[in-house]
């Protein structure tokens, strides 16, 4: 018993090395062996997977990107799950970017997403089409509720709009059956609903940094929003739900950072639990003497 009480007062002074060193591994062996561990859909992902799931099965949508490097970590792995779903279900996608770095993380979703040879009939200009970004924030919105090709005269592979068949049926917003925007702040989510989504009433749903969820929560509690996607966990929880559905065989880098995420946050409990009982075990000691 002595021997035991002698190894839990050193753990008071372990080397804080050895403590990165084991938060690095538990870390990064998830993430090169996923653990499937089991993950529930909330209430809010369920709702926004499910309102753009029960679409027409000749919907078109619209999909907004304002994030950046910085929330891709969050953002990103929702966006090739969201796009994965669209393109699944047959819809035709219009994507444009609020912010000027959208533009990259959109190329980015959608080379993931063709990747796939389920998608290889896919044709660009129409089955779905890229406008890139234009500055403006919401007078963007704004402008296409009137009009697409007043604020968007070509692609982003400098197409002219007027030549690309998916916009001859969409010449404005109003043209779309619903709006998915992945927003890390302004402009984006709340944007959409003010200008677009509110005075048309189009059905709109996001995907947002966990920072921002509670800014959403009020439009999404007076039906103004149709769920919304939060964070990591929601990704995670999105890519959950595409498993479920049959759309996609396997979770993405949403779950494997996930798991990563529980196992790590495991281990800082136990650390500080071993802390604790090693800080009462050296007192109970010195109260000896």
């Amino acid at each position: 018993m002595s021997k035991f009480n002698s190894i839990l007062q050193k753990l008071d002074s372990l080397d804080r090395r050895i403590i990165f060193l084991i938060i690095g591994l538990v870390v990064l062996l998830p993430l090169l062996i996923p653990l499937n561990l089991p993950v529930e859909a909330t209430g809010l992902t369920r709702d926004a997977f499910e309102a753009i799931h029960h679409l027409p099965d000749d919907a078109t949508v619209l999909m907004s990107f304002e994030y950046g490097p910085s929330t891709k970590p969050e953002i990103h792995p929702m966006a090739v799950s969201v796009l994965r779903h669209f393109m699944s279900r047959g819809y035709k996608v219009v994507i444009m970017c609020l912010w000027p770095d959208g533009l990259f993380m959109a190329r980015e979703a959608i080379d993931e997403v063709l990747r796939d040879e389920k998608f290889s009939n896919l044709v660009y200009g129409v089955d779905y089409v890229n406008l890139g970004y234009r500055p403006g924030n919401e007078a963007v919105i704004k402008g296409i509720t009137k009009s697409f090709a007043a604020n968007y005269t070509v692609d982003s592979r400098q197409t002219d709009i007027m030549d690309i068949p998916l916009m001859n049926d969409v010449r404005t917003v109003a043209d779309v059956d619903f709006i998915f925007s992945l927003s890390a702040g302004y402009p984006g989510a709340i944007e959409w609903v003010l200008y677009a989504s509110d005075p048309l009433q189009i059905p709109v749903s996001s995907g947002n940094a966990s920072i921002q969820v509670n800014q959403l929560l009020p439009y999404v509690k007076s039906g103004q929003m149709q769920g919304v996607i939060a964070g990591m966990p929601g990704a995670a929880e999105y890519e959950a739900l595409m498993e479920e559905y049959g759309l996609w065989p396997t979770r993405g880098q949403a779950a494997k950072s996930m798991d990563a995420q529980s196992i790590a946050h495991l281990v800082i409990v136990l650390f500080i639990i071993l802390g604790n009982i090693s800080y009462f075990a050296k007192r109970k000691s010195q109260k000896k003497y």
